[in-house]
């Protein structure tokens, strides 16, 4: 089962792809990326002249011990990451 969440989240990048991030005052390292895509902003309902477009992956990442699955989002318009669900 998966939760939804929205968070906003601190990022490391290597060659293009999130090696470890901050969520909720922990560090998680990247273990593997199960999928990557892109989905282009929907540019008629913005007034910018660059929507930008949102990027995912979904990824194991552990902490300590502990795994789990993420999916994470990042935002080329505004720059922002954001931490949107996590399965148990």
């Amino acid at each position: 089962m998966s939760r939804l969440y929205g968070d906003p989240i601190e990022v490391w990048i290597r060659d293009g792809q999130p090696v470890q991030f901050v969520w909720r005052d922990r560090l998680y390292a990247v273990r593997e990326v199960q999928d990557h895509w892109v989905v282009a902003r929907e540019w008629w309902k913005t007034s910018d002249s660059d929507p930008g477009e949102r990027r995912f992956w979904r990824l194991v990442a552990a902490t300590g011990r502990e795994s789990g699955t993420y999916e994470l989002r990042f935002d080329t318009a505004g720059g922002d990451w954001l931490l949107l669900r996590a399965w148990d």
